[in-house]
């Protein structure tokens, strides 16, 4: 009446009131990411409690110095940074040419399925063997064969400062070689996803204006997954710079400053797992400080490759 309408709900009717409800998943979530985080900083405040008494006796000169002498109280990381340094980008020199052409292989027909199925399953079996098996399998096959070729080598080309000799059979060239062959799973399964997910459109877009197939193969998918490529180098390098046992039983554990790859050399690592338990005073906090500098590379190398992954993908969507 006097124009207006009034409706009315028939009885029995229910109605719902909707009520918003808490976001479990989504608050189990910030707590995990609350807790990663807060454990990280833990974990990097009492690494840094424990070297502050050696930061502030030797400072930066830690870094610098060539020396490591408990026994005098004398600490100098350079020969085990130039070593940590070295043995990571050898690894990845040997394995990562290595481990692409084992994922191109298999990500395209070039073998039958059943054999690209049993090299798939053997590869991913290598990241599944324990870092003192590698150590051991070195310590029996690679350290024999680096000292016999090594010799020769030696004698051939001893007058470049790399292949200088004496050759040591636990050497730095040692150490690398099983290193690479610990990061190949690494590099080969991340790589051949990374191949494998490119659209098959551009393939046949590429074998339609007349590409080859290697041609298809080397301009087309691999600057295509060329994100996915770089990741898994970034992952090969990390792991290969933290490794720890396998490096301690085949590099020789010298303080040595030689720029030879068949001499025998250290990395922080390796130092830290050879030398902590019989540490005392100063000595922990110079392990603790040579902790905390291997945590910063390991940091500096994230986030070098995280710029370096994040520009491939904007090169490879056309952005600047």
């Amino acid at each position: 009446m006097g124009g207006k309408s009034i409706t009315t709900e028939p009885k029995g009717s229910l109605t719902r009131e909707y009520r918003p409800r808490p976001d479990l998943f989504r608050a189990a979530c910030w707590l995990a990411s609350t807790l990663t985080v807060a454990l990280l900083v833990f974990i990097l405040g009492e690494i840094l409690y424990k070297a502050w008494p050696a930061i502030h006796q030797f400072g930066f000169g830690f870094l610098s110095g060539i020396q490591w002498s408990p026994n005098r109280g004398v600490f100098g990381v350079l020969p085990v940074l130039i070593g940590t340094a070295a043995s990571s980008l050898l690894a990845l020199l040997f394995a990562l040419p290595l481990g692409l052409s084992i994922a191109i292989f298999l990500s395209e027909n070039f073998l039958p399925q059943p054999i690209r199925q049993l090299i798939r399953f053997v590869v991913e079996m290598l990241a599944a063997i324990p870092s003192v098996v590698y150590g051991l399998w070195g310590i029996f096959v690679v350290v024999p064969l680096v000292q016999q070729y090594g010799a020769v080598i030696a004698e051939k080309f001893g007058f470049i400062a790399i292949f200088s000799g004496p050759a040591y059979g636990n050497s730095l060239l040692t150490a690398s070689l099983v290193l690479a062959l610990m990061v190949l799973p690494t590099i080969t399964a991340i790589s051949r996803n990374s191949l494998v997910a490119v659209p098959p459109t551009l393939r046949e877009g590429s074998y339609a204006l007349g590409a080859t197939r290697w041609e298809t193969i080397l301009g087309v998918i691999l600057p295509t997954a060329a994100p996915g490529i770089v990741a898994s180098t970034i992952l090969a390098f990390g792991r290969a710079m933290g490794e720890t046992m396998a490096v301690a039983m085949l590099i020789g554990n010298s303080q040595r400053l030689s720029w030879s790859l068949l001499a025998p050399s250290n990395t922080l690592s390796a130092l830290l797992a050879n030398q902590f338990a019989e540490a005392e005073g100063i000595q922990v906090s110079a392990l603790m400080y040579a902790a905390v500098v291997l945590v910063i590379m390991s940091l500096c190398v994230n986030v070098t490759g995280e710029a370096v992954l994040r520009r491939t993908q904007r090169s490879v969507v056309g952005l600047k």
